[in-house]
């Protein structure tokens, strides 16, 4: 089988499995780089010669924990599910975990009063009073908004996933405002004059411009509005189940990497020794 053949059948099989374009790519991606690299027909690679080329990319190319784990599950998903190699599970190094860097409270107040225009001030909220992964935010369409109830409804979230999640009160009443000045009724939220979502790339600018123009030194992204929201509600006494359902993590565990960031939820925790 010619390597562009196999690589289009990584793909087809990839979407009939229901997996994100995002992933389709990076999988086809972290292929293709394997096969320049050993320069052979597919087919005609060993299970070693995937270990060492992982070895490589540890070693040589320091490449992260994360990155590995991606690379690896993408060259195992081609060799075992789509060319039935049978390879064994590659064991790669555990993935390290990093606490999540979270803005304060005050900072997210700086960040909002200093956006430049309506619309980035409206993106910058929605980001962190709801939690949203980017992607989700620009996908939220005027018809996702249940105004009546004050929420949020996420369609096709990471792993197609449907979900629910907060929107602030206040947030509301401005959206409201938004939507019937600039006459919008259906489609989506943050839109460019084309009628088409704001790129990933325009969102992580806007947030990272306003950062930087109020003085925040930290590095702020879209990604760092969200970890700031369940950090937040965390410290102020929502249950960590029930912050999972509205980042919408499928692993607890996932989410609770925000226990050791908040610190305020410690001080309303008694010692059992204090009782005796």
């Amino acid at each position: 089988m010619a390597e562009s053949d196999s690589l289009k059948k990584l793909g087809t099989e990839l979407k009939i499995r229901g997996f994100s374009n995002e992933t389709v790519k990076a999988y086809t991606r972290h292929n293709t780089c394997f096969i320049n690299y050993i320069n052979k027909e597919p087919a005609a690679v060993s299970e070693d010669e995937l270990k060492n080329y992982l070895a490589f990319l540890i070693s040589d190319k320091k490449m992260s924990s994360s990155s590995i784990a991606l690379i690896r599950s993408s060259l195992l998903f081609f060799y075992n599910q789509v060319l039935g190699k049978g390879f064994s599970t590659i064991k790669t190094p555990k993935i390290q975990r990093n606490q999540p860097a979270v803005l304060s409270k005050e900072e997210i107040k700086l960040l909002i009063d200093a956006c430049a225009n309506e619309k980035s001030k409206l993106l910058i909220q929605l980001l962190y009073s709801s939690g949203l992964r980017v992607s989700e935010c620009l996908k939220m369409r005027v018809e996702d908004i249940d105004f009546k109830n004050n929420i949020c409804n996420v369609k096709h979230g990471k792993g197609k996933k449907d979900r629910i999640t907060l929107l602030s009160v206040n947030l509301a009443e401005q959206l409201k405002t938004y939507l019937g000045k600039e006459k919008l009724e259906s489609g989506f939220i943050f839109r460019n004059p084309k009628g088409n979502a704001f790129s990933v790339r325009n969102a992580q600018k806007i947030v990272s411009n306003t950062a930087k123009r109020v003085g925040i030194r930290k590095q702020v992204t879209p990604h760092k509005l969200r970890h700031s929201f369940a950090t937040h509600l965390l410290d102020s006494g929502v249950s960590i189940r029930v912050i999972q359902e509205l980042l919408g993590h499928s692993n607890l565990q996932t989410t609770q990497i925000y226990t050791q960031v908040s610190r305020e939820h410690l001080k309303n925790v008694k010692s059992p020794l204090d009782d005796l």
